[in-house]
């Protein structure tokens, strides 16, 4: 009965998540995009100067949400805990890595479901691509890759996420010179700024609270053939399909879709690189945030390492366009693949070192 509860709960929170998805495009967010958190980071990431294309900087007030969505519903609950210490520095790199796959696409899982379910087919081949990544990422537990365990943390670390949002959010209302706002653009597209806070706390606490994840729900299905976790974004792809329907949005194909491009290879890749980082994370980019709000500084460090490759995306020309994708972020994509391929491997060898040091000692 419990576990039937919980199923509810989390079929209807994903049901609000995947409307207020929607919604927020009836609302002034870009088109395709009323929750994408690899755009929206990378806005952010604009908007402090970390990169200077001009139509890609905004402080997005749903990222701001998110977190203390979380940091909220999880002292209520009682289950916020700061930890942390668990490979920071890989942590970040493949933070680094799950945006340049994302930029690849132009979008992270979340803005993936939204882009099917207003009818761009182009995300169902990233679709096929992320489960691919993921299929890859399993793989690599089973070898017994771990970035380890993360110890308790004294309170000040926990403190640096959440000052660093309510910074942002002073920024945001203040718009000081030295922050830089779209004039044009995606970045210029926005809901309003209080509705925009108000729908992020809801998902961050809706996503705290059922442990939504997508790539952590085809995992499941993948490893243990457990759908549960995959029916929470099967009802967020239900809700945002219902809601385009009703707006009269929906636009169903392969060509004019905005803010996408039909360069399908890339699709797979950029998306597959994401799946396979976001299993070795242990969750994917919205799951970082949820999870740096519950006061887990390696997920923060992974949204540091996201901000990151945003600007470096945007720096040296690896995100992709409207009209296809460069050769930069083709590169970077494949040059992903490699590192994450040395990573496991070393891993993977050191065990086995480990093992037979082990058991030459039990002789």
């Amino acid at each position: 009965m419990k576990k039937y509860s919980h199923l509810i709960f989390l079929i209807v929170g994903g049901l609000i998540i995947g409307f207020l998805g929607s919604y927020l495009v009836e609302l002034g967010n870009p088109k395709n995009m009323g929750v994408c958190v690899a755009c929206f980071v990378r806005d952010i990431s604009g908007a402090l100067g970390l990169h200077r294309v001009a139509v890609v900087q905004y402080i997005r007030p749903e990222v701001i949400g998110f977190l203390f969505g979380s940091l909220f519903i999880s002292l209520f609950f009682k289950e916020f805990r700061i930890r942390g210490g668990s490979s920071p520095l890989l942590r970040f790199i493949l933070g680094f890595f799950v945006m340049i796959g994302a930029l690849v696409f132009l979008g992270c899982p979340f803005r993936m479901v939204l882009r099917l379910a207003n009818g761009d087919l182009n995300a169902l081949t990233a679709l096929f691509g992320f489960t691919f990544g993921i299929y890859l990422g399993v793989q690599a537990l089973k070898t017994g890759f771990s970035l380890g365990k993360a110890p308790e943390q004294n309170v000040s670390n926990g403190l640096i996420m959440p000052t660093f949002m309510i910074i942002l959010l002073i920024f945001l209302l203040t718009k000081p010179a030295f922050i830089f706002f779209s004039a044009e653009g995606p970045g210029s597209f926005a809901a309003p700024i209080a509705i925009s806070l108000i729908a992020g706390l809801l998902v961050g606490a809706i996503g705290q609270r059922t442990r939504i994840c997508m790539a952590g729900g085809i995992r499941d299905v993948i490893l243990i053939k457990d759908f549960y976790m995959l029916k929470g974004y099967i009802a967020v792809f239900i809700a945002a399909l219902l809601t385009n329907l009703a707006l009269g949005s929906f636009n169903l194909g392969f060509a004019n879709q905005p803010i996408a491009h039909t360069d399908h290879l890339w699709n797979f890749l950029g998306m597959a690189l994401v799946g396979l980082a976001s299993v070795l994370l242990g969750g994917c980019p919205l799951r970082q945030i949820i999870l740096a709000g519950e006061g887990n500084i390696d997920s923060a460090m992974t949204v540091f390492g996201m901000m990151a490759g945003a600007a470096f995306a945007h720096n040296f020309s690896l995100a992709a366009t409207p009209q296809g994708v460069g050769t930069n972020g083709k590169v970077a994509v494949i040059l992903g693949f490699i590192f994450i391929g040395i990573l496991v491997l070393a891993h993977s060898k050191s065990i086995f070192i480990r093992r037979v040091q082990d058991a030459k000692i039990g002789r």
